[in-house]
């Protein structure tokens, strides 16, 4: 269906349809941006061969990704791609377009050009003088979440003070039903989502688990989180956040772009992220879920408890881990994970 056959008013602009979409399915503004340049260098490269979005062959599409070559790397090729390919596929499985060019040249594309690229190797020695460097509480305890946790940005930023258990801390709240009998520990749900009230607050981001989460609180971390709660804003929303900001907004709830923006300068300063830089080079909060993957895994030698952790396993992992979370789980946490402070 071409854009002047179809004749409304959401063919005008499908770079924008499709950017409105991706963000009330919960994608960050950061997210947004990165496809809006993508797409628009796309939408401009065959502007000027005289074509549309939804006239575009796949050999269109292989030729822009072929000129990239030599001007990003190999994994910013993969990452470009991906993206028309979602956008192709999208627009497809709405009916804007007739069909996804991207599928095809995916199959085409150089076998050396992966979506999972190989990232910056970080021994667990480096990863501790990384974190001896931040010290401004509220990043200190953001980093050391995400790096002990393996949860996403997103997942962060919808903790409510309700989601962490503390046996020790001097400070008192009640935690939720599910964390009973699970002391040290904090719990991720799967049902937040991004422009929908959880709690009482709406939120900005969505938890993108397959299932809801237990994840076990070592020392290391508790003392970074009461570090954190002893100067902690009071919180604007009812909700009782667990993040918020100690910046221009005050008291306000951590978002995905806050929360990145506070990993990539610590990430600067120890030379580890640049401007342009690819997957395989830049730490970001996402490489943080990267190495606890991989270290918490390559220690455990248990792929299933790590899958459990990360929350993007099936029902029946979940159900066995859940029935023997306090001991098989917590066991294996406390006795692999890595010390950072």
């Amino acid at each position: 269906m071409s854009r002047a056959e179809r004749g409304s008013a959401d063919a005008e602009d499908p770079v924008a349809y499709f950017l409105d979409d991706i963000t009330f399915q919960g994608k960050s503004q950061r997210t947004r941006d990165a496809y809006e340049r993508v797409l628009r260098e796309f939408e401009a490269y065959l502007s000027e061969r005289g074509l549309d979005l939804d006239e575009a062959n796949h050999r269109d599409c292989m030729a822009w990704i072929h000129q990239l070559r030599g001007s990003v790397g190999e994994s910013t090729v993969a990452t470009y791609a991906s993206y028309l390919h979602r956008f192709y596929g999208y627009m497809t499985e709405v009916g804007t377009f007739e069909e996804n060019p991207m599928a095809l040249v995916l199959e085409e594309i150089d076998e050396s050009i992966t979506v999972d690229p190989e990232r910056r190797d970080i021994t667990v020695p480096a990863m501790r003088s990384f974190v001896a460097e931040v010290t401004h509480p509220l990043d200190r305890a953001v980093v050391v979440t995400l790096l002990k946790t393996g949860m996403r940005a997103g997942e962060l930023c919808n903790l409510d003070r309700r989601d962490l258990s503390l046996s020790d801390s001097p400070f008192e709240w009640s935690h939720r039903p599910q964390l009973d009998g699970k002391p040290d520990s904090v719990y991720v749900d799967d049902a937040p989502s991004a422009g929908q009230a959880y709690n009482g607050q709406v939120r900005t981001a969505s938890n993108k688990r397959k299932r809801a989460t237990t994840i076990p609180v070592d020392d290391e971390l508790a003392a970074v989180l009461d570090e954190w709660l002893a100067v902690r804003p009071d919180p604007r929303s009812d909700a009782d956040p667990l993040f918020v900001s100690t910046a221009d907004e005050w008291g306000k709830r951590l978002t995905p772009d806050m929360v990145h923006h506070i990993v990539e300068t610590h990430a600067r300063d120890q030379g580890w992220y640049r401007e342009g830089g690819g997957a395989e080079e830049n730490v970001t909060p996402h490489y943080f879920r990267h190495f606890f993957t991989t270290h918490l895994r390559d220690r455990t030698g248990d792929r299933g408890i790590v899958k459990y952790l990360r929350g993007d396993v099936a029902q029946d992992i979940i159900d066995t881990y859940t029935h023997d979370w306090g001991d098989r789980v917590r066991e294996v946490y406390a006795d692999n994970i890595y010390k950072l402070c």
